[in-house]
C-alpha cells in the first residue's frame, strides 16, 4: 500500500505529522487538568483535504508515533493497550477528515468556495469526533479511577473528552477555514507536467 502512495505523498505525511507534533508543544487552552484544547490537528486536516483519507490517516499515525518517541506521552501511558489506543489509533483517526477529500476538491474546482469551506468545517468535526471517541473509550476503561468522587467514570470521560473534542473542533475549523480562505492552493498538490513525445526529425 505504501508503494502505491508515492514518495511525495509519504514525505508530505511525515512533514505534516511533524508540524502537528510541533504545534502540540505550544501552549494550549487548558480548562481543567482533564480538558485541554489545542489546534495541533490543523496540519493533519490540511493534509486530509490535500491528499485524502489514506495519507492523512498515515500522518496521524506518525504524529502519534512522534508523541511516544519524542513527546511527553510516557507520562500519560498506563498500559501498552491504553497507549496504543490513545496515541496510535486515536491520532490516526484524525485522518477520517480525509473522507471529505473528493467533495472538497470538487467544490473548489467548480468555484464553489463557500460550499468547500462548509465541507471543510464538517470534515474537521468528523475528524475531531473520530479521534476523541477513542480517548473517551480509553478514558472510562483506564482513567476511571481519576474521576471525581461519586462521579460515574463513563460520564466523567464523556464530559472531559466531549468538551475537549468540541473545543478542538471549533478552534481547528476556524483556523483551517481561515488558512484555506487565504491560501486554497495549500490543498492542491502539484502534479507532474505531462511529458510531450519527442518530435520526429524532418
Amino acid at each position: 500500500m505504501l508503494k502505491k502512495l508515492g514518495l511525495v505523498a509519504l514525505i508530505e505525511a511525515s512533514f505534516f505529522a511533524a508540524l502537528a507534533f510541533v504545534f502540540d508543544l505550544l501552549p494550549s487552552i487548558r480548562l481543567s487538568p482533564s480538558i485541554s484544547i489545542s489546534f495541533a490537528m490543523v496540519p493533519i486536516f490540511l493534509l486530509a483535504f490535500r491528499r485524502g483519507f489514506i495519507v492523512s490517516v498515515l500522518a496521524g499515525f506518525i504524529w502519534g508515533l512522534l508523541q511516544v518517541a519524542l513527546g511527553d506521552a510516557a507520562r500519560s501511558i498506563l498500559t501498552p493497550l491504553q497507549g496504543f489506543i490513545e496515541y496510535f489509533v486515536a491520532f490516526a483517526f484524525v485522518g477520517f477528515a480525509g473522507l471529505f477529500y473528493q467533495p472538497v476538491q470538487t467544490a473548489y474546482r467548480r468555484g464553489r468556495k463557500r460550499a468547500a469551506l462548509c465541507l471543510v468545517t464538517v470534515a474537521v468535526f468528523v475528524g475531531s469526533i473520530a479521534r476523541y471517541f477513542w480517548h473517551f473509550i480509553a478514558g472510562f476503561i483506564f482513567w476511571g479511577e481519576y474521576a471525581p468522587e461519586g462521579m460515574n467514570p463513563v460520564w466523567f470521560s464523556f464530559v472531559a473528552n466531549g468538551v475537549t473534542a468540541l473545543g478542538a473542533a471549533v478552534l481547528c475549523s476556524i483556523l483551517t477555514v481561515l488558512v484555506l480562505s487565504s491560501a486554497p492552493t495549500l490543498i492542491r498538490p502539484k502534479t507532474a507536467a505531462p511529458v510531450s513525445p519527442p518530435k520526429k526529425a524532418s
